[in-house]
């Protein structure tokens, strides 16, 4: 795992980290995921019957950060009108857009315990850290992290 919840006050957070943009983005997607599902289905999901496809979240500006957050709030939308749950993807960012190549099963068999209203702009971070630079963990759970690599740091509205 290489995502942790963050602990905020009212709503609840992700952090994550990775050796690239795109695998910090897609480890908050697999956070907002895991956040959502029950124990109970957790278990399950490996054993739905998957389809595949490709979403594309376009950039403005190359704000990637705010792409982040429209690519997060895409997966909530598909795992609640379109009824896709997303299992699994593998994420390309370049200049224009955020495209990611899914697996997702039907979220009617996919059971809930928390309902992520929406994906805010509070405390948003993605961003590359440099060689040595050093990330200050955030107790009690989420450890220190030393560059090079990715962070995505996103709160969600529960």
């Amino acid at each position: 795992m290489s995502w942790w919840i963050l602990p905020t006050t009212a709503d609840i957070g992700i952090r994550a980290f990775s050796s690239s943009a795109e695998g910090a983005i897609a480890e908050c997607a697999f956070g907002l995921q895991s956040i959502q599902v029950s124990d109970k289905s957790l278990g399950s999901i490996n054993h739905l019957i998957r389809s595949t496809g490709v979403w594309i979240i376009p950039l403005k500006n190359n704000d990637i950060e705010r792409g982040l957050v429209k690519f997060l709030e895409e997966v909530l939308y598909r795992g609640s009108i379109e009824n896709q749950w997303l299992v699994d993807l593998v994420v390309k960012v370049d200049e224009d857009s955020i495209a990611a190549q899914v697996s997702w099963v039907d979220s009617e068999q996919v059971e809930r315990e928390i309902e992520v209203k929406a994906i805010t702009l509070h405390e948003l971070i993605l961003r590359e850290i440099n060689d040595k630079e050093i990330i200050t963990g955030v107790e009690p759970n989420i450890p220190t992290f030393e560059g090079p690599g990715w962070m995505a740091q996103v709160v969600l509205d529960i």
